[in-house]
């Protein structure tokens, strides 16, 4: 598992004054990124570095979400294909699971425009961080 703490801003907020749904997907993103150092160490976005590309994304709100206080950030793997894999995120906020999604992502070549398998070194790293979240 992965984790990171998000300190939501002012601005995040919407005019029923909990952070707005559409913040939640920068988040999910932001606590991907140490998934993504595992395909790009140095995180460059070059055609010739860069090989994930995002194929969908789902959430899921359960608790409102509030300025003022901080957001723990939980990201797990909870699927790994061929070419593609899922990851898990959590939202917590005072101890209360607010929000959950997914993300999944596909290893990509964008010079060919087509998927490739993604290299056992990499599955190895990714299936440290497996969580089945259909047990829970």
């Amino acid at each position: 598992m992965f984790k990171i703490s998000v300190t939501p801003l002012f601005g995040d907020t919407d005019a029923l004054r909990h952070v707005n749904n559409n913040v939640l997907g920068r988040w999910f993103e932001l606590a991907r990124n140490d998934i993504f150092k595992l395909f790009v160490p140095d995180l460059s976005t070059s055609y010739d570095d860069w090989n994930l590309i995002m194929l969908k994304t789902e959430y899921e709100f359960l608790s409102q979400i509030f300025y003022g206080h901080d957001v723990e950030i939980r990201t797990y793997v909870s699927r790994i294909g061929h070419s593609s894999f899922t990851t898990y995120h959590e939202a917590w906020q005072n101890g209360i699971l607010c929000a959950k999604g997914k993300a999944t992502m596909v290893h990509f070549n964008f010079n060919t425009q087509k998927s490739v398998n993604i290299p056992d070194d990499i599955r190895k790293k990714l299936e440290e961080h497996f969580y089945d979240e259909e047990k829970e």
